[in-house]
């Protein structure tokens, strides 16, 4: 008999994704794709049921189906469609972690967990490390939206991994999700047709590809291979590092360098576009960046992701279209620039 698997999240792209690729793994059975909104997805021979993980019913499902393996993907930074505001989402990352954890711990067959955190749980501080390592603390503890949830998130999952020693635990700290069908909060923040930034500021970013994070997800939820071992915590990007500013150059966004007080002021405007975690420690990364290391990510996980944080963010801008200012378009513009100026000048 094949083990079940049941992953929370489905209805959105990247779990419906998830789903559909850890069904043709040979010693899966069977998945349980689990949300409180019917996905508009398919998620191939995967089991959907309808269920909201903030409420107890989820033990009940770990038990009937005897589920081996738990992949909670349903901590995010975006309602998804009329799920709700930001109040739903963080008790759905909050509260839904909470009892899907209750639940586990009071399932027998429960031997393997999987969540998906995020490296907003680093923070980000003028102070900060060049490069956070998975056991680098925070300069300063985020203290709103998204990144708040993520620490509050992690410390339940700690709680639990003592509680129940006998289950594998695999905490997965992605750095920002982009491609085609990336939900994230700097996916919609990249989507603006012009990019608020910070004056004096060109932040360090790291990004990781939709399709890498679905193949790190089945290596977190398998058996570990040979010479790997995937319980533990891990920091998850791809390789390089992008300016915030080469990043908008890149998509053809143009900037619009903001004082941070009106910045923060702009939070409002930003939210009625549809910018829902436009929270302090959104503007924090935009301000300072982040970058971590993957060390641990290679030699200890066995992961090599196959995107650099170039290739997710040019596979993002051509699922987008150009921006305002196509990087074509720029590049023919800075030629007849140099061409018109003295020999010697810059333009």
């Amino acid at each position: 008999m094949g083990k079940v698997v049941l992953v929370t999240g489905v209805a959105r792209r990247l779990g419906g994704r998830f789903v559909r690729r850890i069904q043709r793994e040979p010693d899966v059975e069977r998945v349980i794709g689990v949300d409180a909104v019917p996905p508009e997805h398919r998620l191939g021979g995967a089991d959907f049921v309808r269920a909201d993980i903030r409420h107890p019913t989820i033990g009940k499902l770990l038990a009937e189906y005897g589920v081996h393996t738990v992949v909670h993907m349903d901590i995010n930074g975006t309602p998804l469609g009329a799920r709700g505001n930001r109040a739903s989402v963080k008790e759905t990352n909050v509260i839904g972690t909470m009892q899907l954890l209750g639940a586990c711990q009071k399932a027998p067959s429960v031997q393997r967990l999987v969540v998906k955190s995020s490296t907003s749980v680093y923070g980000s501080a003028p102070r900060d490390p060049a490069v956070f390592s998975e056991t680098t603390p925070p300069k300063s503890l985020p203290s709103g939206g998204f990144a708040k949830d993520t620490v509050e998130v992690e410390g339940y999952v700690r709680g639990f991994a003592r509680r129940r020693p006998d289950v594998a635990v695999c905490v997965l700290r992605f750095a920002n999700i982009l491609g085609p069908c990336a939900d994230s909060p700097l996916a919609e923040y990249f989507a603006l047709p012009v990019l608020p930034t910070v004056i004096g500021y060109d932040p360090r970013l790291q990004f990781v590809h939709e399709k890498d994070a679905i193949e790190v997800l089945r290596i977190a939820a398998s058996e570990p291979r040979r010479s790997t071992l995937n319980s533990g915590t891990f920091n998850i990007a791809g390789d390089g590092v992008l300016l915030l500013s080469q990043a908008a150059r890149r998509l053809g966004r143009p900037t619009l360098p903001l004082l941070l007080p009106t910045l923060r002021w702009a939070r409002t405007a930003l939210r009625s576009l549809g910018i829902t975690d436009f929270s302090p420690e959104q503007i924090r990364l935009l301000t300072h960046g982040r970058v971590v290391a993957t060390t641990q990510m290679r030699e200890t996980l066995g992961f090599e992701p196959e995107h650099t944080t170039a290739g997710a963010l040019a596979d993002y801008a051509h699922s987008r279209g150009p921006g305002l200012l196509p990087p074509e378009t720029l590049a023919r513009t800075v030629d007849r620039l140099a061409a018109l100026l003295p020999a010697g000048a810059q333009p």
